[in-house]
């Protein structure tokens, strides 16, 4: 099992960074492994909401299966994947505190994955050499939301 965990402050209020992340649709904006995203319910918010997200990492494509399982509003997003590569995955925001804060209202947002590979793919070996890779890229997603975010701040 893959255990990734990032985080970044972001030059916004957490209300824009919330809204930013509660609109699962535009992820794609931000996120350098994601190329589409496809609602496969009727929600397209909150616990129940179901996608398929293709994402691609290099030459690899896949489709990762994902049910939103808890929401809590403004704080948190949750996720569980459900296709090739199993397991949940966790956004959280908390406003910066003060000795964060060196210009204008920040959040603090934390990205945490728990990823299973299976073994026809490498199981462990592949979580191993995948954990630096993932973590690379959701670093600079994280930036791509913060530069998002900043601007729509403004």
């Amino acid at each position: 099992m893959a255990r990734i965990r990032v985080r970044a402050v972001v030059d916004a209020p957490p209300e824009v960074v919330w809204a930013e992340l509660a609109d699962i649709a535009s992820h794609i904006t931000w996120m350098a492994d994601a190329v589409e995203i496809r609602f496969t319910g009727d929600r397209r918010e909150g616990v129940g909401t179901t996608f398929d997200c293709v994402t691609r990492v290099g030459p690899l494509r896949t489709v990762d299966r994902m049910a939103v399982t808890s929401w809590v509003e403004g704080r948190e997003i949750g996720v569980r994947h459900e296709g090739l590569v199993t397991g949940d995955g966790r956004f959280t925001l908390e406003r910066a505190s003060r000795s964060d804060r060196d210009r204008g209202e920040q959040t603090v947002v934390a990205w945490s994955e728990r990823l299973r590979f299976p073994w026809y793919v490498g199981g462990p070996v592949t979580a191993l050499l995948a954990k630096p890779v993932l973590r690379r890229i959701w670093r600079g997603n994280l930036r791509g939301l913060a530069a998002r975010c900043a601007t729509l701040a403004r």
